[in-house]
């Protein structure tokens, strides 16, 4: 028991265009467990593409939503919070080996040479990314940035809220930290965020984020697409898209520019055949841009490319889909856990299942960061 501790302790708050969810996670011992989780709906228009543009009705939903938290009640203002993929910059650089305070100052100005906005008006941050394998003659250093008039209302929305932000995380980040075991691995993975309005590509290698990339193609799309096909209402749409999936009797063969059909399809597959095209178009068009551009991962000599391919969101859960991806990329897909680095090797809570934990991915990575800081 920490006592005299002056690290407040935080919970993750994980907050996208139409909802935000929340876990906080405590110490028993040596061991991590789930303390407070939660969801609340955003009505639409609050946030748009990643910008706030109503404050005062966003701290509203977020004390709404803290007063309906399950688990323990949230005796604390400190969060550690995401803010938008889509409006992140992130790359690794190379430095010259230097005293650590002289290369703070020196990233500054080396990563003008990088970010496509103005210094002054962004919030730059950085971290020197150790190599997993042989000595480096110079640093290699992550630098993150985004714009102040995006982050500015975030932490405004959270004041009124009466919160005390600790850290604020791009989304891919906190990702990671969930997904990746040890938060360490000999071979680049590609992690693939399936939210309600976006996808995320993010690319970890050796201890470090090396790509991210934002695309429109969502769940939430697939949802519409089924519902406009069968003629069925949205909630409908999403049932029998968990429940049938892509189905077990299809397989997908995909080209350049169409599908090809082999034995017996179902209706939902049918239905979302070109989102699916698209998707995979999508995945090798991001896969060939960094295969092409990777540099100064400092890996084992023997690694080659992305080894794999990691699920998460509440798209992930679309039956069907980590086997339709093995199929045609020729890389194992699987669903993520993003448990990992709390849990062990379990996937799921007796409060949440281990499909209601992929959409909780990223709030879990933001929480392991609230508990670490402790």
């Amino acid at each position: 028991m920490e006592i005299l501790s002056l690290k407040p302790e935080a919970f993750g708050i994980d907050i996208s265009d139409l909802s935000f969810k929340i876990i906080k996670l405590k110490k028993r011992g040596k061991s991590l467990s789930l303390a407070s989780f939660g969801e609340e709906k955003i009505k639409p228009g609050v946030i748009a593409g990643g910008e706030i543009k109503e404050e005062e009705k966003l701290a509203w939903f977020i004390k709404e939503g803290i007063k309906k938290v399950k688990g323990e009640k949230l005796k604390t203002k400190y969060v550690v919070a995401s803010l938008p993929e889509e409006k992140a910059f992130l790359q690794v650089i190379q430095m010259p080996k230097m005293i650590e305070e002289d290369l703070k100052s020196a990233v500054i100005y080396e990563a003008e040479n990088y970010i496509p906005l103005p210094i002054e008006e962004v919030y730059l941050d950085s971290q020197i990314v150790p190599p997993v394998f042989d000595h480096l003659d110079h640093f290699d250093v992550l630098i993150a940035c985004l714009p102040q008039k995006t982050v500015d209302p975030y932490l405004n929305s959270f004041k009124l809220a009466g919160l005390e932000p600790i850290a604020f995380e791009i989304e891919s980040q906190a990702i990671a930290r969930a997904l990746i075991e040890d938060e360490v691995t000999d071979l680049p993975i590609l992690l693939i965020d399936l939210g309600a309005t976006r996808t995320s590509f993010i690319i970890f290698s050796g201890h470090s984020l090396r790509f991210t990339s934002s695309i429109p193609v969502s769940s939430g799309n697939f949802t519409e697409i089924i519902s406009k096909n069968l003629g069925v209402s949205l909630a409908e749409a999403e049932r029998l898209k968990i429940k049938y999936g892509l189905g077990e009797k299809v397989k997908i063969e995909i080209g350049n520019k169409k599908a090809e059909l082999k034995r017996e399809r179902g209706k939902i597959f049918e239905a979302l055949i070109p989102a699916l095209v698209d998707l995979v178009q999508q995945i090798r068009k991001h896969l060939d841009y960094y295969q092409t551009h990777a540099s100064h991962e400092h890996l084992p000599p023997d690694g080659k490319g992305v080894s794999k391919i990691l699920l998460c969101g509440g798209g992930a859960n679309l039956k069907g889909l980590p086997e339709l991806l093995t199929l045609e990329l020729k890389l194992p897909a699987e669903i993520g856990n993003p448990w990992i680095n709390v849990l062990g090797e379990k996937r799921e809570t007796p409060e949440l299942s281990s499909e209601e934990s992929l959409k909780y991915t990223t709030a879990i990575g933001l929480a392991l960061r609230g508990i670490r800081e402790k």
